[in-house]
């Protein structure tokens, strides 16, 4: 056959193809109907349904020919709008209208695209696409566009350019890239101000532009085609307006943002105890310690699933974690979804059918590292009971303060092996989201009036509602394993999981004892979530074991930590609040600065800290970038620095480069052994005077540290601090918003003004003259008082 004449016959073959595709695809648009709350749009191949839940957030649905709509969202906690949805169409173009998101449909070609305030955010490409084993949903990019998001992965802040597998799975020993790891979130953010997220369970793919056409795909095997499509003003808003969405993080226990001693493992009783006095006798503060799994058994292998302190190491763990807690060191164990054949329960829970199971209706056995094994099927009422009853009586009977919950990914997980609800590969995703609001739930069912603590290795879209704190994994003990850190926090921190945090140190491998990156590790943990340090015993976490000088510098930054407790704890109530991270990018600053949009080596602690983290061996000095729109002073310093650029900084031993927004109020106390010590009667409060910032204002959130939900119950003190230039004087004035069921406090403020260049006229307090100091080579204005909250008070310091 002539080659010219059978090129033509592909070409048109072809083209019949993609005609054929195309009406397949994006077929005739057929009609609508407004179901008054939603709207149904028909085609010749399914229907969509488009569902708004705010003038935010918008959902779509598309349903083929001859599947019912699956209603469950695992993710979302929101209720849908309840007002009539309001439609305008004329002969080529339907309109879904709230006073924000708008859904387009063009008639013909049929085609989707959603505009925010009239701003183009996102648009179906092909919509739904069959193939012979995936579905997918298919968007266009603008081609600019920064894309954040598909969850914990170290591949640089721009996900633009990599297909990536949901699959949640661990990655032991990563270090500066990872396209896996264990949370495979179905979500992605723009650079454009909004998020689309896939609320399907299910394993799959996120192709984000890999093939650089300008597309978006989500893959799955199977199950809903449904997203919505979140907008916001700025990047606070986005968050806020997702995590209304999906859920906000509950406040943790105020022990969580203290210190941990932690290890793989501590084998005994004995050695617990002696771990924990050393701390005591060095004066390191500490409020937790976690057992990892040699609490139930002698070796690694052979032993999961006893859910029993073994007697032989552990004689006495009721009076220990009783002791513990006298000290104000709360007890923190280490579970797993997995029953092995040889533990303790295998039988018990054989019997009483807890078990995943295989296609007869048997337990599903399998092999993988620590033995042969089972696993629990947290989706089968009676699995999810049995596993409940073990955590209420280990809090219940021994005063267990916090749960660990390992290996949750499932670490392994059969394709074969079938839950309740569904195949492995159904619920793989789900199950570390699911086992938390197991916990969860339990917990507001049994102990209603404690906070739970639930460290987790994976999760899912929405897991933060559960109270879940994420770590990264088991990363490498290198330089490579901590330059990922913050690129996974901040990126996990944006998907509304604010407590993303490390193993401080590194965990995986390591010859030798690096102090170096150890001290560095360590110093940027102040400045991350959680604090606590935890590795592969033959090189010890924790500070008292080390050296004299390595010991002095990982106390000075735990004691830093200690006194930034009440600037965190009140971070966290933002986040609980709003749901923006504690961690957040520098672009949430400068949103048009297009500089910033990729940056994860220096960020935001909170509104006012700017921190850079030491993540190279031996080096002088870095380069930092200066958000641009206000002055910045360096934290230990006072040095000033104009935003906008970068600037060299030159770096020290005993801490990492970190700077204070101008005009913020920095509240402090003085380092206390445990947060059972904690209290705001005595506040240092800092404040960075800068001539070009006219008005600030910051506050101090405080509760009891323990009490679920205490804000809302009226449990709570808000202390507010606002300031004010005028001409040549300075007010700073301190008012309090009092919960309902919240007593008034008596305090001592000591007010340390920074950047006052020269000693005050005049300085009074509610028309009193006050004693002050001015020094004049660090330029602090310090002034102490007490204060009645039932009071205003007034500074005025005349310049």
């Amino acid at each position: 056959m002539n080659s010219k004449f059978t090129f033509f016959l592909v070409l048109a073959a072809l083209i019949l193809t993609i005609i054929s595709c195309k009406k397949k695809y994006e077929g005739p648009y057929q009609g609508f109907k407004n179901k008054d709350t939603h709207i149904e749009v028909f085609k010749d191949n399914g229907k969509y349904i488009i569902k708004p839940y705010s003038d935010k957030i918008i959902e779509t649905s598309f349903i083929p020919t001859g599947e019912t709509f699956d209603s469950q969202s695992h993710a979302v906690i929101l209720d849908p709008m309840t007002t009539k949805v309001q439609v305008r169409e004329n002969d080529s173009v339907l309109t879904i209208d709230t006073k924000g998101i708008d859904v387009h449909i063009t008639k013909e070609p049929f085609h989707i695209s959603y505009t925010y305030k009239g701003q183009q955010l996102i648009s179906e490409k092909r919509g739904y696409i069959k193939t012979d084993s995936t579905e997918i949903l298919d968007f266009n990019l603008d081609k600019n566009e920064v894309i954040y998001g598909a969850g914990s992965r170290v591949v640089g802040m721009n996900r633009r350019g990599k297909k990536l597998q949901l699959y949640n799975r661990a990655h032991y020993g990563y270090e500066n890239y990872s396209e896996l790891m264990n949370f495979t979130m179905p979500l992605v953010l723009s650079s454009k101000l909004y998020a689309v997220h896939f609320d399907n369970a299910p394993i799959g793919f996120l192709d984000i532009d890999s093939k650089k056409d300008n597309t978006l795909q989500y893959e799955t095997i199977n199950g809903r085609k449904t997203y919505q499509v979140v907008a916001g003003d700025d990047w606070k808003d986005l968050i806020d307006q997702y995590t209304n969405l999906t859920g906000k993080q509950p406040l943790p226990p105020r022990w969580a943002f203290g210190n941990f001693a932690s290890r793989f493992g501590y084998h005994s009783e004995k050695e617990t105890k002696e771990t924990i006095a050393k701390f005591k006798a060095d004066s390191i503060p500490l409020d937790a310690v976690i057992l990892d799994i040699y609490w139930f058994g002698k070796e690694i292998k052979g032993h999961m699933g006893n859910f029993e302190f073994l007697k032989d190491s552990f004689p006495n763990p009721k009076q220990m974690i009783n002791d513990f807690n006298d000290q104000g060191i709360k007890t923190i164990l280490i579970t797993e979804p997995f029953v092995l054949t040889t533990s303790k329960k295998w039988e018990e829970a054989v019997k009483k059918g807890v078990l995943g199971k295989d296609i007869q209706g048997n337990p599903f056995k399998y092999d993988f590292y620590f033995g042969n094994t089972g696993i629990i099927d947290i989706y089968n009422p009676k699995g999810k009971e049995w596993f409940w009853d073990i955590y209420a009586k280990y809090t219940r009977e021994y005063g267990v303060a916090g749960w660990w919950g390992d290996l949750g990914e499932p670490e392994v997980h059969p394709s074969d092996l079938q839950h309740a609800t569904g195949s492995a590969d159904e619920v793989h995703n789900i199950y570390g989201h699911d086992w938390a609001r197991l916990v969860q739930q339990g917990y507001q069912r049994d102990f209603p009036e404690q906070r739970p603590f639930i460290l987790m290795r994976a999760g899912y879209s929405g897991s933060q509602r559960f109270g879940m704190i994420p770590w990264s994994g088991d990363v490498s003990r290198s330089w490579g394993g901590l330059q990922s850190q913050t690129e996974i926090a901040l990126q996990m921190g944006m998907q509304g999981l604010g407590y993303m945090h490390s193993d401080l140190g590194g965990f995986a491998g390591g010859e030798t004892f690096d102090p170096e990156l150890y001290t560095r590790w360590l110093q940027y943990g102040v400045f991350q979530p959680i604090f606590r340090p935890h590795a592969q015993e033959h090189i010890a976490p924790e500070p008292v074991f080390h050296d004299a000088r390595t010991k002095m510098l990982a106390k000075k930054s735990i004691e830093l930590r200690y006194s930034l407790l009440p600037y965190n704890y009140t971070i966290a109530f933002d986040n609980n609040q709003t749901g923006i991270p504690l961690m957040r990018p520098l672009f949430f600053e400068n949103t048009e600065n297009k500089e910033l949009s990729e940056i994860s080596f220096t960020y935001m602690w909170g509104d006012y800290f700017l921190v850079s983290p030491v993540v190279k061996p031996g080096i002088a000095s870095m380069d930092i970038p200066f958000p641009k729109g206000t002055n910045w002073y360096d934290f230990f310093t006072g040095q000033k620095f104009e935003g906008g650029t970068f600037k060299t900084v030159q770096l020290v031993k005993d801490h990492i480069p970190v700077f204070v927004k101008a005009g913020a109020f920095i509240p402090m106390v003085q380092p206390v052994q445990t947060t059972k010590m904690y209290s705001t009667k005595d506040i240092i409060l800092h404040y960075y005077h800068d001539t070009m910032v006219k008005n600030s204002s910051g506050k101090l959130y405080d509760d009891d540290g323990k009490t679920p939900n205490a804000f809302e119950k009226g449990k709570y003190e808000i202390l507010k601090f606002d300031s004010v230039i005028n001409d040549k004087e300075l007010s700073i004035a301190l008012t309090v918003e009092k919960g309902a069921k919240y007593a008034f406090s008596n305090r001592k403020i000591t007010l340390i003004i920074h950047n006052i260049q020269a000693s005050p006229k005049s300085v009074t307090i509610s028309g009193a003259s006050p004693s002050f100091d001015w020094n004049e080579e660090d330029k602090k204005l310090k002034i102490s008082f007490e204060w009645d909250s039932k009071e205003a008070k007034n500074i005025n310091i005349s310049l």
